[in-house]
């Protein structure tokens, strides 16, 4: 099988490769612009695989893809190539709006045509899977989950940008029958994310003596799944779905902003020995952003009765991983976070 990755040198992405590489023989083309959030020392472990191969291309330069496609001929897409940041999307939507709508139109299209030129046989195995975000259903309640069922309502540009995509991607399956496959997964959390996410952010500025900031109250609420046991079930719904589907793919670990950052405190106190002094006393409550939604959370019914699948980390032991790695990997952070200050969060609200 060749797989064409999109994206594979972000924090999902460069785990999806790992795995495929770890555990196929599939080969793998990465497609990455490597914007500030790629990094290739993420897939150093695997650079020299002999079934993997990197290509530096915007993915909204349709040609371009299209050239790849046609040299490569994938019977694969697995389309994680996007701008991801919240916060960043409120100050700056409009690479948001280029990159994961006019990006993913790019992508169709080029498999719109290449399918065009391929056997039917091949076209038959042929899959384009985009890997979307729960957060294109809006907030929920106190109670409820988000299912393959869910309206629509969405709250941010990035929110906004992802849900335009996932329309793109059914509508060109109806349209023109590219098999297709969307999958919209909770909160990422795990070694090798990039250094603006909460979990990473707040790692490193509790180690830098920085205050560690929470959005508001601190009560809004994710459901955390940790990258690998996502990718994981990325690889086992490609390899063995029905084509035309969604998929939500869930963490089953709600938790408040709040109690994230207090176990990350909380761990990070019993690891690191500075003279009794508490993590905790970090913490600072500041100005919530706008269009914050106060909770997620996925039903995984679907994915459980496809492929009876769970995650195998609980957030307790995930964590506990997670935070080991960023302790035992501080060169790494020092590194990546020369291309963005970690120690002020964006998208406040203005007064």
């Amino acid at each position: 099988m060749k797989v064409i990755v999109t994206g594979g040198a972000g924090f999902i992405g460069s785990s999806l490769i790992r795995h495929i590489l770890n555990n196929s023989n599939a080969s793998v083309v990465n497609i990455d612009k490597l914007t500030y959030a790629g990094n290739l020392e993420s897939l150093e472990k695997i650079e020299k695989n002999k079934n993997y191969k990197f290509v530096k291309v915007d993915i909204i330069q349709q040609d371009k893809i299209y050239k790849i496609f046609q040299k490569e001929k994938p019977d694969l897409v697995m389309h994680l190539a996007a701008e991801s940041h919240v916060d960043k999307s409120i100050d700056s939507p409009l690479s948001f709006l280029e990159t994961n709508i006019l990006g993913t139109f790019s992508l169709l299209e080029a498999s719109r045509k290449y399918l065009n030129d391929i056997g039917l046989d091949k076209k038959k195995n042929f899959c384009f899977h985009h890997i979307s975000t729960d957060e294109v259903f809006g907030s929920l309640g106190e109670k409820g989950f988000f299912n393959e069922d869910s309206q629509y309502s969405p709250n941010s540009p990035y929110s906004a940008s992802k849900a335009s995509a996932d329309h793109l991607v059914r509508s060109w399956g109806s349209t023109y029958g590219i098999p297709y496959l969307i999958t919209n997964c909770s909160n990422n959390y795990g070694p090798y994310q990039y250094p603006e996410k909460l979990i990473p952010t707040t790692i490193i500025n509790a180690l830098k003596g920085n205050d560690i900031n929470i959005y508001g109250t601190g009560e809004n609420v994710r459901d955390w799944l940790y990258v690998e046991d996502h990718v994981e079930a990325l690889w086992e719904l490609v390899n063995n779905c029905d084509r035309g589907q969604t998929f939500c793919i869930g963490g089953n670990n709600e938790r408040s902003n709040l109690e994230v950052v207090q176990e990350i405190c909380t761990i990070m106190n019993q690891i690191i020995d500075r003279d009794k002094s508490d993590f905790l006393k970090q913490i600072r409550m500041v100005q919530d952003r706008p269009g914050h939604d106060m909770r997620y959370a996925i039903d995984t019914k679907k994915i459980k009765s496809c492929l009876n699948w769970k995650p195998k980390e609980t957030f307790t032991s995930g964590l506990e991983k997670t935070v080991s790695w960023y302790l035992e990997n501080q060169d790494w952070c020092e590194r990546v976070s020369v291309k963005h200050s970690t120690e002020n969060r964006l998208g406040l609200k203005k007064n």
